[in-house]
């Protein structure tokens, strides 16, 4: 069973106790819940750099990258960066976050946030909803076409945002549908954590145009937002090389400023 297995299974026993503990009814009560979200698509089709920004403490693959800092000065720092939009891991098993870090996030900034999580239940895109979010992963090597298609749908009649991740063009085939609007190339193989840019180029071609392409793992240099940029992204997902630092508003803000001379 590889790690992403694992996480499935803990995960669907997670959600089920959640839904046992907070009823629908509350999250729809909650004051974000009414919120006007903002769309991290639009944000990226206007930005020379592209750049989500992520809040990560730790990952199966990397144990430990950053558990001192708390996130409302990493997301007033992103914000002062000018990035694109912020993901904000809420896992906390695997990787250390959580939906509270998740609502710190929006007190803290306007940037589009991502709520970074494996969906498997449309319970956790109501929670996304109540705690924030304004946009929405689905994984395709988790879920059905049935299910990437109905938790879509149902994410853009709460006004969310949809990025879809595939690892390869099996996934990418089942997946494509009008009820998303960004698909994300994850260079990571979550089942031997090996990273590689060329799948990001090999996959690009076979994304439609009406799409906002994001490239997501292993980006850590300008170099690879360059390396990419003519295959046609315009997101760039960035985690671990800005939380490994002490200060990743900063690190964010040098990045772009290079990137954008």
């Amino acid at each position: 069973m590889n790690i992403l297995d694992k996480i499935v299974i803990d995960k669907r026993k997670e959600v089920t106790l959640r839904k046992n503990l907070i009823p629908i009814k509350q999250l729809e009560q909650s004051v974000l819940f009414e919120r006007e979200t903002v769309s991290l698509a639009n944000n990226l089709r206007n930005s020379k750099s592209g750049i989500i920004a992520e809040h990560k403490r730790r990952s199966p693959s990397k144990s430990v990258i950053n558990n001192t800092l708390n996130v409302q000065d990493v997301a007033s720092g992103y914000e002062n960066a000018g990035v694109c939009g912020m993901s904000v891991l809420t896992d906390g098993k695997y990787f250390g976050g959580s939906l509270d870090d998740l609502l710190t996030a929006r007190a803290s900034c306007n940037l589009p946030l991502l709520r970074k999580e494996f969906i498997i239940d449309q319970y956790q895109l109501l929670e996304a909803k109540a705690y924030g979010a304004d946009v929405i992963l689905l994984i395709a090597a988790i879920l059905t076409k049935a299910e990437i298609k109905q938790f879509s749908e149902f994410a853009k009649n709460l006004k969310l945002d949809v990025l879809l991740e595939v690892h390869n063009e099996e996934e990418l085939h089942k997946s494509i549908m009008p009820s998303l609007d960004m698909l994300g190339v994850n260079n990571r193989n979550l089942k031997t954590f090996d990273v590689s840019l060329e799948t990001s180029k090999t996959l690009s071609q076979l994304i439609p145009d009406d799409f906002v392409k994001v490239s997501e793992s292993g980006i850590s240099n300008i170099e690879a937002i360059k390396e990419l940029q003519p295959y046609g992204y315009q997101g760039f997902l960035i985690g671990e090389n800005f939380m490994k630092t002490d200060n990743p508003g900063q690190s964010a803000t040098q990045f772009i400023k290079n990137l954008e001379p």
